[in-house]
C-alpha cells in the first residue's frame, strides 16, 4: 500500500495568491508595464482539446483538434482601476491584450536570477460581466481567448506588483527611498 499521506507532507503546495496575472495591451508595451487587476478573487486557466472520431472497420480512430486555451479573471471593482477600463475596451475594439500567468513560488536560477516561472499569452477579451447587487461589492468577470499555446519562460516581478498583487510585510519604521 503506498502511504500518499506522507508523500503529501513532504511537497510543498503552490498557494492561490502565489499565482498571479499581469495584463497589458499590445499596443502599449513600449509604454507601460503590466499590471494587475486590483482586489483579484480568482484566476482560471483552460486548456481542452477536441477530437473527431472516425469509425474504421479495426475500430475507432480519434483525431485531435486544436488546443483552446481560456484565462477567466474574478475581481472586486475597484474606484478608478484603469486596466479594467482598457481590457473592457480591448474586447468592444479587438485589441490583443498581453496576459502573464507568474508563478511566484517558483524563483529562477543562475540566468533567471530575481524572476519568477511565467508563462506569457497574447489574447482577445471574449467575455466582460460586471455585476452589482444591493448588497455586495461591484464584481467584475473577464474572459480571455488565448492565440495559440502562450510560451514559457521567466517574468521579471517589480516590487511594486508584488505588493499590488498582495500584501508584503511592512516594518514599524519609517519607510526611506
Amino acid at each position: 500500500m503506498i502511504k500518499l499521506q506522507l508523500f503529501a507532507n513532504d511537497v510543498e503546495k503552490v498557494k492561490g495568491t502565489q499565482i498571479i496575472y499581469l495584463y497589458r495591451l499590445l499596443s502599449e508595451k513600449s509604454k507601460e508595464d503590466a499590471t494587475h487587476i486590483a482586489f483579484s478573487e480568482e484566476n482560471e486557466l483552460s486548456m481542452k482539446r477536441d477530437a473527431d472520431t472516425t469509425q474504421t472497420k479495426d475500430g475507432p480512430i480519434r483525431t485531435p483538434g486544436t488546443p483552446e486555451l481560456e484565462i477567466n479573471a474574478k475581481s472586486i471593482l475597484a474606484k478608478g482601476d484603469t486596466i479594467v477600463d482598457k481590457l473592457k475596451q480591448a474586447l468592444l475594439s479587438g485589441e490583443i491584450v498581453e496576459v502573464w500567468r507568474v508563478n511566484l513560488a517558483e524563483e529562477g536560477t543562475e540566468a533567471n536570477v530575481g524572476k519568477y516561472k511565467a508563462t506569457y499569452y497574447q489574447a482577445n477579451v471574449t467575455e466582460f460581466t460586471e455585476t452589482s447587487n444591493a448588497e455586495d461589492a461591484t464584481e467584475v468577470e473577464l474572459t480571455f481567448g488565448v492565440q495559440g499555446n502562450g510560451a514559457d519562460g521567466y517574468a521579471t516581478v517589480s516590487d511594486a506588483q508584488k505588493e499590488a498583487a498582495s500584501y508584503v510585510y511592512k516594518d514599524t519604521t519609517k519607510e526611506t527611498a
